[in-house]
């Protein structure tokens, strides 16, 4: 049976980090945007002039998986050459 190129296992686990990132983000913005807009209007509080739900979910959730893409993709990515390799 033939061994997979090293490079698939660097693949798969990105590609498990950035499904991890991705999952991450939507249960921040789900959880924020449903659980403080499921109020009333009238019992909203407000941010920078915007309700605290979307402040929350979509300012700062942008801001918080912004700078973890950009720690992950530092600290944890590594660079993979596309070359093909040549068979001794």
């Amino acid at each position: 049976m033939e061994e997979l190129d090293w490079r698939f296992k660097i693949a798969h686990r990105e590609a498990w980090i950035g499904l991890g990132l991705a999952l991450f983000n939507f249960l921040w913005w789900f959880g924020f945007a449903y659980g403080l807009g499921s109020r009333p209007v009238e019992e909203y509080r407000y941010v920078f002039g915007l309700p605290d739900w979307f402040f929350y979910s979509c300012v700062v959730g942008f801001l918080l998986i912004s700078v973890l893409v950009v720690i992950v993709v530092k600290f944890f990515f590594v660079e993979v050459p596309f070359d093909e390799e040549e068979e001794e």
